[in-house]
């Protein structure tokens, strides 16, 4: 933390532009890794292997994406009441970023904060799910070493592996102005209260307990198709997956007997073989 901290010093002061070269460099370095990445993720997360894959490229886009915008950070130049004065409005770095990510995206959510922190000139702390450490120290090895590459400190890109102290350390870290934290509604307010104590900056995308409603005019066959995709698809562990289902009485016994028939196909298995996975074995 003490290394990362002093390379912001570094970091901030590299014009957003070359930043943003940087980060292109870093989307390249995973692109060249992508499949390797994606059987990684798929290994320890669950999720089937093109769900792998495709969450690995989310974090590539990202950079794509934020690589425009290191040359998009403008500021505004503001009329003066005072006479031949103007006010410029200038965005500057926070210093660190403390991004703490769940194990249902263990790369994705992390391009999307990481991505956009570094070109805004912020180091970046990334605390990985304890049960994703193998992805968390890929990741983090393969931006170390464009950093590197580019005689710059690998802390600019800090990673930490561990369980709730490790959260709560970063939470609690004054040198961290932003956390932002992925999970659970529980855990998500105990971060906010204490990130909030010492004024500092939360993002938090917390959990859902999502419902969906089929009513007596609904496409029965487009519906049940939807409700398996969003209730299996990332072996059932998205923020956004389905969890309960709200029917019309009158189609309740057609829309129930579609939805166990096409719940027939689902196998449970290694999501590195070409099945579908409802759920890694710890969580059944």
């Amino acid at each position: 933390m003490r290394a990362c901290f002093d390379a912001a010093k570094t970091w901030m002061a590299i014009p957003a532009p070359k930043r943003g070269e940087i980060v292109r460099q870093i989307g390249d370095a995973l692109r060249a890794k992508l499949h390797h990445l994606g059987r990684l993720v798929s290994l320890e997360m669950g999720k089937i292997l093109p769900e792998g894959i495709g969450e690995v490229q989310e974090i590539i886009d990202m950079c794509d994406y934020a690589v425009g915008l290191s040359r998009q950070l403008n500021g505004s130049i503001i009329p003066s009441e005072r006479p031949n004065h103007m006010m410029m409005e200038v965005w500057n770095p926070l210093g660190v970023v403390g991004v703490i990510t769940a194990f249902n995206f263990p790369c994705a959510v992390l391009g999307w904060n990481a991505c956009i922190a570094l070109v805004c000139g912020n180091c970046v702390v990334w605390k990985g799910a304890p049960t994703t450490p193998l992805i968390t120290i890929a990741m983090t090895k393969i931006v170390a070493s464009v950093l590197e590459r580019n005689n710059l400190p690998g802390s600019i890109f800090t990673a930490f592996c561990g369980g709730a102290e490790i959260g709560q350390a970063i939470s609690l870290d004054t040198r961290i102005p932003l956390v932002s934290f992925t999970g659970s509604t529980k855990v998500g307010l105990m971060v906010q209260q204490q990130v909030n104590a010492r004024f500092g900056k939360c993002l938090l995308e917390l959990s859902g307990n999502n419902a969906i409603i089929v009513m007596d005019d609904a496409d029965i066959q487009l519906a049940v198709r939807s409700v398996l995709f969003a209730a299996v698809g990332t072996a059932g562990q998205r923020c956004t997956t389905c969890r309960r289902l709200l029917l019309h009485e009158s189609i309740y016994r057609t829309f129930l007997d579609q939805l166990v028939e096409v719940y027939k196909q689902v196998r449970i298995g290694d999501p590195l073989e070409n099945v579908r996975s409802i759920m890694e074995a710890s969580c059944l």
